[in-house]
């Protein structure tokens, strides 16, 4: 395949959206970090923006291919895919190692932020007295968010709908994370676990002919509430995407000094040498409706330099950084 080609291009651009899945999926990591990292962060929220009223005039009238065109469809479509692609196969891969490989992949994606705090802030030219106020406010909420304790699971609808609009916040603001915003409202693994494995399953006995599915009560149950989330969520992605086309627009430096602040910030929330704290009531742990224990908090500690899965840690800390960096370097190289 020959590089540079506008084949490869939407290939790349398929396996960013990849990417920006994964990431959005791991608690601490945000989504929009990738896209930031990547540098498509912008054009990701310009063209959410191009999602008004205009662009529903287009529908409506039958003009589809204008509509399509008009909200940037061909970036979008290759973005969205790749996100969703990556929830129902490199998202279940991500499950498994947090839940063998804790340490390590966390390690991974603290180095990741390490050297995305390293590559976006030496291309930042704009150093003054508001924009470094601006870099300490988006640590201290970064750091802030980190130590908040997390609600109990609510299935109301209308708390989904909210979680929907709060939690894609992970893809409009880089370094703050959705699916850790999730925990703290107490459905993380109501939306992003439990919903998301029940619409797989769903799906893979509606593409093997089987529609008995839909008499099954529990997997409608979970089917109304992703797809509540969704509305939530697109609600939230579309409202915020302008918010931030807007604030990116007027004032531009002073938010990519809070957004880098943010990503500095969620170190906190990704620091590798941690143990789950999960929520006990009269000395049991509680759980949600399909058996899993429900996450408190983090106990964060210092690690001992004496282990040896220590110093495997550090490798892939050095490692994220390195892939990062070498990702940096490549597209730099490109241009």
């Amino acid at each position: 395949m020959q590089l540079n080609t506008p084949f490869f291009n939407k290939v790349v651009l398929f396996f960013k959206g990849v990417a920006m899945g994964a990431a959005n999926k791991v608690p601490g990591v945000s989504g929009g970090t990738v896209a930031f990292v990547f540098k498509f962060y912008e054009e990701l929220i310009y063209s959410f923006k191009k999602v008004n009223a205009s662009a529903f005039k287009l529908l409506i009238n039958g003009h589809f291919k204008s509509f399509y065109n008009y909200i940037n469809g061909p970036f979008l479509f290759l973005i969205m895919s790749g996100s969703i692609f990556s929830y129902f196969t490199v998202s279940l891969v991500l499950d498994y190692f947090l839940l063998h490989y804790e340490l390590y992949v966390w390690s991974a994606f603290f180095g990741m932020i390490i050297g995305s705090v390293y590559s976006i802030g030496k291309d930042f030219r704009e150093w003054n007295a508001k924009t470094i106020v601006s870099i300490i406010i988006g640590v201290a909420i970064g750091v802030g968010i980190s130590f908040l304790k997390p609600a109990t699971e609510n299935d109301n609808l209308w708390f989904v709908f909210i979680c929907g609009v709060i939690g894609v916040s992970g893809m409009t603001l880089p370094g703050l994370s959705g699916s850790f915003i999730l925990i703290l409202l107490g459905n993380y693994v109501l939306l992003l676990v439990d919903s998301v494995n029940e619409l797989s399953t769903i799906i893979r006995n509606v593409i093997m002919g089987n529609f008995e599915v839909f008499l099954d009560p529990i997997k409608m149950r979970y089917l109304k509430i992703i797809s509540v989330f969704t509305l939530g969520s697109v609600f939230g992605l579309v409202t915020f995407s302008h918010i931030l086309g807007y604030v990116l627009k007027k004032w531009h430096q002073i938010v990519n000094a809070v957004i880098i602040g943010f990503i500095i910030g969620s170190l906190g929330i990704v620091w590798p040498w941690k143990r789950t704290i999960y929520l006990k009531e009269q000395g049991q742990f509680l759980i949600d409706k399909k058996g899993h224990k429900i996450v408190e908090n983090y106990d964060r500690f210092m690690p001992n330099m004496n282990h040896t899965e220590t110093w495997i840690a550090v490798f892939y800390i050095i490692l994220g950084i390195v892939l990062i960096l070498g990702i940096d370097f490549y597209g730099r190289k490109k241009e």
